[in-house]
């Protein structure tokens, strides 16, 4: 496929009963698993990839290296990947659109862009601003005549903005007014509740995004639900960290290598993954 032929067949993924599920990968071996088990796209995640380069999340490593990381997970995978670029990778439009410029470069077909602040007294843009910024996103995209697929995230649950009700509204107004600024669908991390779910997957006319928890609801109950595509975040990184301090524990205190037997990849197996024509 080409990139724009990625790009049409990404955005299909999200139409009503797609019951779409996208995995989040943080390195080319990540990416790779995930394709070879038969996923249609992948998604980075912006915590993972952090974490592996031994720093936190937050845009905490620099655009640079972000954007190398996704070029890289595109390098190695045939099909889609939508980049988590978190909130843009500065406050204003101009530095939004630099960035889309370079994830579309990258070769990724869509981006999450979230109107998280990172400051904790004033946890999300005004509505008003992230609509601008988003509104950047797709003129970027239409410029360089490329169908970018926007996941606009809005953090009214992840911060708690508000309470119940005024919460939910809050979230069905930006989410709203997200879409009118150009994006393709809504992300909202961390509601949990089947019936807030509900209400907005009926009051956002729109694709919406939801996180798979290992402690929430299910992607197949999600799906029941109404929503269109499921992602997992950093959680298969959070899970491989557990195995990874599973096995160094039991390495170091008993001498053993129980967990790594039963977990082995075989290295015949893994250097196959990177054979032609994958890199």
């Amino acid at each position: 496929m080409t990139h724009h032929e990625k790009a049409t067949r990404f955005f299909a993924l999200h139409q009503s009963g797609s019951s779409f599920l996208l995995p989040n990968a943080w390195d080319g071996a990540s990416a790779r698993l995930f394709e070879e088990a038969g996923f249609p796209a992948i998604g980075t995640t912006s915590a993972g990839i952090a974490f592996a380069h031994g720093s936190p999340d937050g845009e905490r490593i620099g655009r640079d290296e972000m954007l190398h990381t996704i070029a890289r997970i595109v390098s190695v995978v045939q099909i889609p990947v939508t980049a988590d670029i978190e909130a843009g990778y500065g406050t204003g439009s101009g530095e939004v659109a630099n960035t889309i410029e370079q994830v579309i470069a990258a070769g990724a077909v869509g981006v999450n862009i979230e109107d998280n602040t990172g400051d904790p007294t004033s946890p999300l843009y005004p509505v008003e601003k992230q609509m601008e910024r988003i509104a950047a996103a797709r003129e970027t995209a239409q410029r360089m005549n490329f169908p970018l697929v926007i996941n606009a995230r809005t953090d009214t649950y992840l911060a708690q903005v508000g309470e119940g009700q005024a919460r939910l509204e809050e979230t069905i107004h930006r989410g709203r007014a997200y879409l009118q600024a150009g994006a393709d669908s809504i992300f909202v991390p961390l509601v949990l509740d089947p019936a807030s779910i509900q209400i907005l997957v009926r009051e956002i006319p729109a694709p919406l995004n939801l996180l798979s928890l290992p402690d929430g609801p299910s992607a197949r109950e999600l799906f029941q639900l109404g929503v269109a595509r499921v992602s997992i975040g950093h959680n298969a990184m959070l899970a491989t960290m557990g195995l990874v301090s599973h096995m160094a524990a039991e390495l170091r205190e008993q001498g053993t290598s129980e967990t790594m037997k039963r977990y082995f990849y075989g290295f015949a197996e893994g250097a196959a993954l990177f054979v032609s024509p994958h890199r």
